[in-house]
């Protein structure tokens, strides 16, 4: 606990669990590693989240928590230092959240909960390009939080269902979520933040989750909007293929065997690099019958969702993939994953030489794991909901220093611009027009955080989505409304998958 003597030039916030001081920049109150539930070790480990011990005196809250247990962080293809996670602390106990506030006045503020990406394998809140102070500088309550990922956040078995109050296991991590929104729903208006006015975002696995989270009842009054960059879970994918307890159950009896372990209590005897460095097989949120009690599909198609506004969209060159292969390949690949569907997708996907082919790869990777998910979530929630929806395609190419480093529109390279925090990114000769699509996206991104509506002062109109207009927002070094480019593929594929 820190000194009083130490806290005179610090912001100072009662929470539920304690009081805590943080620290004040530029007119920004930054807290950072806030527990919002216990340590999730020992016997809480795959356990639901726990409330948190309290405490008495003034916690200091001004470094990030440790990042959830996954391996150590290292540079790669396109994601640089500051996309990752620090390398340390990396640990079980995680469960931190981080908060970004403008200096109180009497009017409480909108609230932006961003969730990270990462597969639902690796992530954490303290990579560099999450930082939340140009958000909350466009007043708006910025909070970023961790959850558990791999086996630690997904482990099913039957022992963990039998003990689980509501007779399931697994998807711990999106009950860490449903803890932290929880944690806002109950705090948040001591650091001037609106509890009723509270926007869910995420990227990549984080998109996958805010999905999740729409869809689930646990939520219910706790979200308000959701902003979903570069995935979804409408649809069966590579990174949440179709799985429900029993068969999460199944796997996590084989990893269980793998470790030579008998019981639940084995289990929770490993150590926690024991359990990081065995092989648990898939792992990511299935339905449970309770954190997602349908199937995501089946949810929208009944219009069972929280019907709340969305904005969502994905990149041009979004590509999860290794090199390509020879046009003979691919073309043998299409065929036995699509079987019959598999002259109809060539069609759209064509590969009449290597270079078309290499091409068509690509553009496959991207619609196939995060187009086709926006393009059904934004059909079925215009068709099944009342609330609006908004598209976007990011294409703009990230400038590169070097070809080394030139990865276009890459995955995740819309977030900088979304949070204004061009200045965290390295090595990257940005021009006036990128500052100024950061200036323009994060003002979207506020804007709709407070209103559900990204429009106003200063930003070119952006038309709500509908299946008869199809138009989107397409960011670039010029924005601009378009019909959405890729619509004809992307409806041809969503009717495969």
């Amino acid at each position: 606990m820190a000194p009083l003597w130490a806290l005179a030039q610090h912001p100072i916030v009662k929470t539920n669990a304690g009081t805590i001081c943080g620290v004040e920049k530029n007119g920004i109150q930054i807290f950072k590693g806030i527990p919002f539930a216990a340590p999730p070790v020992g016997d809480l480990r795959w356990k639901a989240p726990q409330p948190v011990k309290p405490w008495k005196g003034v916690k200091a809250c001004n470094a990030f928590g440790a990042s959830p247990m996954q391996g150590e962080p290292i540079p790669f293809m396109c994601w640089s230092e500051e996309y990752l996670i620090p390398k340390a602390p990396i640990s079980e106990d995680c469960l931190y959240l981080n908060v970004w506030a403008p200096k109180k006045t009497t009017t409480k503020k909108a609230v932006l909960v961003y969730i990270y990406g990462g597969g639902f394998r690796s992530g954490g809140a303290g990579c560099a390009i999450y930082d939340g102070t140009e958000l909350a500088k466009k007043d708006v309550v910025f909070v970023s939080i961790n959850y558990r990922v791999g086996v630690f956040g997904f482990l099913a078995h039957p022992e963990l269902t039998k003990e689980s109050d509501h007779k399931v296991s697994g998807n711990y991590a999106i009950l860490d979520m449903v803890a932290a929104l929880q944690w806002v729903k109950d705090n948040i208006a001591n650091f001037g933040g609106d509890p009723n006015k509270v926007t869910i975002a995420g990227q990549s696995a984080g998109a996958f989750a805010v999905n999740f989270l729409a869809a689930s009842p646990l939520t219910k009054g706790l979200i308000h909007g959701t902003i979903a960059e570069s995935g979804g879970s409408i649809l069966p994918s590579s990174i949440r293929p179709a799985m429900h307890l029993q068969q999460a159950e199944a796997v996590g009896v084989d990893f269980a065997k793998s470790l030579g372990c008998n019981s639940l209590q084995d289990l929770r005897n490993k150590s926690a690099n024991e359990i990081l460095n065995a092989n648990p097989g898939m792992v990511g949120p299935f339905e449970d019958g309770y954190v997602v009690p349908s199937s995501m599909y089946q949810t929208y198609v009944k219009g069972q969702q929280n019907d709340i506004p969305t904005l969502l969209g994905w990149n041009l060159d979004d590509k999860i993939m290794g090199p390509p292969v020879s046009a003979a390949k691919y073309v043998e690949n299409i065929k036995k994953q699509f079987g019959a569907n598999a002259d109809k997708l060539l069609a759209h996907y064509p590969a009449t030489n290597d270079m078309e082919a290499a091409v068509s790869q690509g553009d496959l990777s991207r619609d196939q794991t995060f187009g086709a998910q926006g393009y059904a979530w934004a059909t079925l929630q215009s068709e099944n909901g009342k609330a609006p929806i908004y598209v976007y395609n990011f294409n703009r190419k990230l400038p590169a220093s070097s070809p080394a480093n030139d990865f276009g529109a890459f995955h995740t390279g819309e977030v900088p611009y979304a949070f204004n925090n061009l200045h965290t990114v390295n090595n990257r000769p940005f021009t006036k027009a990128d500052y100024a699509l950061a200036d323009h996206m994060s003002s979207y991104w506020t804007n709709f955080a407070k209103t559900g509506d990204p429009n106003g002062t200063g930003v070119a109109n952006w038309p709500v989505y509908s299946k008869q207009t199809k138009l989107v927002m397409k960011f670039d070094a010029s924005s601009q409304v378009v019909p959405l480019p890729t619509e004809t593929k992307l409806k041809v594929l969503t009717s495969i998958l």
